[in-house]
């Protein structure tokens, strides 16, 4: 599924996969992420065969023009975690709603481990 929008310079789609691209990078350059987690069977997998998927750790919904994303991290021991997934939370929003020029009404954090 594609999310679209238009505006003055005409009709916009963006692939599902894009958007995971830019939450997952957006994910793993904030402070204190460790890894993006994989929750389907079928992305871990893949990764056994060096299959490099871009979206790692992210899922997409589009709902009435709204993107949900919920994110799948690893943190890294001593950090404040809610600190952390306010502060990730906030990065990944920022960065889809400034490359896709659509609003995000939610990112979920989950939070899967804690590794040193």
């Amino acid at each position: 599924m594609s999310l679209s929008t238009t505006n003055k310079f005409g009709k916009i789609s963006i692939s599902d996969e894009a958007v995971q691209a830019i939450a997952s990078h957006a994910a793993s350059e904030c402070y204190g992420v460790v890894d993006l987690v994989s929750r389907r069977f079928s992305d871990n997998f893949g990764q056994l065969f060096n299959k490099n998927k871009q979206g790692k750790g992210v899922i997409v919904q589009s709902v009435d023009n709204f993107i949900y994303i919920e994110v799948f991290v690893v943190l890294k021991l001593g950090v404040n975690v809610d600190a952390v997934k306010k502060s990730l939370s906030d990065a990944v929003m920022f960065s889809v709603e400034t490359f896709t020029g659509m609003r995000v009404k939610r990112v979920h954090v989950n939070v899967v481990g804690i590794r040193v």
